[in-house]
């Protein structure tokens, strides 16, 4: 095939390729960057000239990060968070597809109107706070997890997912005398293994990038999330009103000079880092879904 690939082809493969690896390029290096300015020494930052990797090599702001209390506890309540949401979330948008997949349900045209109303419609910040405040959720980890337990867009996916599985295996599965929910938990589930991984990447992503809910239904330090200090951090560095928490905690190193710049890039580090790494343990369900479609077919 390459021998007999005419000139335009090369020419063509040549320019796709240049394009995809300027696209590459402008979508990693500013996260490069930022990663080689948190690793070099704050003093060394100053004079610039960053580019490809540290001049000084230094962990120091890694180190003031994790000597702050309240960084650490706001990474363990966004791990806690996102490990206890997620799966809730998947479970409870995987029910409410389930049942409305079936559509001899009884309303089941008036529920899915209404379920669809709510993503173009909602009440607004202040009465959805005063029902928030109602149920006792404010301050407790638990206006992390219920308020956002359904997504109706996801759930209109795995619906629409579960509606293309053949329904010749819950007839056979109801002959053998399975009720509703054993065909939903070992027929059904397993089969929507690829939607539901995409699902969860979505919801976890979602938990993990969350701030304002933390910011406006949350007042105790010890429930503050990840990124709701990381979005403090920012705004106090970038006003300049008042001493910031990053300018705080470069001052509280006695060894190693750090600067608020590194202390920021530091915790943007902290807080990009893990949530990335789950992309490729997600992308192999991607892949094993494809197969089974192809197997199917």
């Amino acid at each position: 095939m390459l021998r007999n690939a005419s000139l335009s082809d090369y020419a063509f493969n040549v320019l796709l390729y240049a394009f995809l690896s300027a696209v590459f390029v402008v979508t990693f290096y500013p996260f490069w960057n930022i990663l080689v300015v948190s690793l070099n020494d704050a003093t060394d930052s100053v004079r610039g000239g960053l580019y490809l990797w540290p001049r000084e090599f230094s962990l120091e702001s890694y180190r003031s990060i994790f000597r702050n209390d309240e960084l650490l506890l706001s990474v363990r309540v966004t791990v806690l968070r996102t490990i206890v949401g997620t799966p809730l979330t998947v479970l409870a948008i995987s029910m409410m597809a389930y049942s409305l997949s079936k559509r001899k349900l009884i309303l089941w045209r008036p529920l899915t109107l209404f379920f669809i109303f709510t993503m173009y419609f909602g009440g607004g910040l202040i009465p959805t706070y005063m029902v928030i405040k109602s149920l006792g959720l404010i301050d407790t980890f638990s206006v992390f997890i219920f308020p956002g337990l359904i997504g109706v867009f996801l759930m209109i996916l795995v619906r629409t997912y579960m509606e293309q599985l053949p329904g010749e295996l819950e007839e056979s599965a109801k002959m053998d005398g399975a009720n509703d929910l054993a065909i939903f938990a070992r027929i059904v589930l397993p089969l929507c293994v690829p939607v539901l991984a995409t699902i969860a990447l979505f919801v976890g992503i979602g938990h993990w990038n969350s701030w304002y809910d933390s910011y406006i239904y949350t007042y105790k330090p010890e429930l503050k999330t990840l990124q709701a200090v990381l979005v403090k951090i920012l705004n106090q560095f970038q006003t300049g009103a008042m001493v910031s928490e990053a300018e705080q905690l470069a001052n509280s190193s006695k060894r190693i000079p750090v600067s608020g710049e590194s202390i920021r890039m530091a915790v943007t580090m902290v807080a990009t880092i893990p949530i990335v790494m789950v992309y490729p343990f997600i992308q192999r369900y991607f892949v094993k879904g494809i197969m089974m479609g192809a197997i199917k077919s």
